[in-house]
């Protein structure tokens, strides 16, 4: 039973954290110490809820998907031009962070997976998004179809940042996008769009090297928080798009330094 109620909190927060710009991968680590719910079996459960959350976002943006593979015809949005993101975009977007993460995997895993630099990482994430808020430029790409290459370059570029555990990809992307002149909305869907291939190859990754950690025994845990994931995750996706419009960035950067203090003062000091 004390298995399952894990299985359901982590799932909460992975579904509730992996697409707002307060780091899922962060709020996982802390949450699994507070839990006592660390090491490999761990490890192993944070990736198969990762791809629960991803599925939710897949589903969501389906059509999406197939278009850019040209599987399913759709209009263009783009400023009544009948302009369409393509999967050059993408690829423009996603691979930085990931040539650098491949490189850096080992780095990362060993050095920056610790609740300290997580701490530091949530603080310093959240001082970029408000400094992104304040420093954002003319809008030119009001929906994700007016994205330009170069634009998706830039927001490729900054999503590195997000290599550093507790940064948040998504508040990295969003940040980036209004720097290089997208509105909140066509940042928004952008990174949730190039979040499908990043967390399928870098879970798929992960999961590869981790199976080994997986037994018969676990299947119903890992099951509860895979479902956990995905309907959270669903909802959070939808709500966090209507509330990015009203609220932007700042109260998120704001919460990131109040977990960021609850965490330092609870839990590691």
């Amino acid at each position: 039973m004390e298995q399952f109620w894990i299985a359901v909190v982590q799932g909460i927060v992975e579904g509730l954290t992996e697409f707002l710009p307060v780091s899922s991968t962060g709020h996982l680590i802390l949450s699994g110490q507070l839990l006592g719910f660390e090491g490999e079996k761990a490890s192993t459960f944070e990736i198969v809820i990762q791809l629960g959350a991803i599925l939710a976002v897949l589903i969501l943006y389906w059509k999406r998907v197939l278009n850019l593979f040209g599987l399913k015809k759709l209009e263009g949005t783009g400023s009544g031009r009948g302009k369409r993101l393509d999967l050059i975009h993408v690829l423009l977007g996603i691979v930085p962070a990931m040539g650098i993460g491949f490189l850096a995997h080992n780095f990362i895993k060993e050095k920056l997976f610790s609740p300290y630099t997580v701490v530091a990482s949530l603080v310093v994430g959240g001082l970029f998004m408000i400094y992104a808020e304040r420093r954002r430029t003319r809008v030119t790409a009001p929906t994700m179809d007016d994205l330009t290459y170069k634009q998706a370059f830039g927001i490729g570029l900054i999503q590195i940042l997000a290599l550093w555990p507790g940064f948040s990809r998504s508040g990295s992307t969003i940040a980036g996008g209004l720097l290089v002149g997208a509105s909140h909305k066509a940042a928004a869907d952008f990174s949730f769009l190039m979040a499908i291939p990043i967390m399928v190859l870098a879970s798929g990754y992960d999961l590869l090297k981790s199976y080994k950690y997986l037994s018969s025994s676990d299947i119903g845990f890992f099951a509860v928080g895979f479902l956990v994931s995905f309907v959270v995750a669903w909802i959070a996706v939808v709500s966090f798009l209507k509330l990015l419009e009203r609220v932007k960035l700042t109260p998120f950067a704001i919460y990131r330094f109040i977990a960021a203090a609850a965490f330092w003062f609870f839990i590691l000091r």
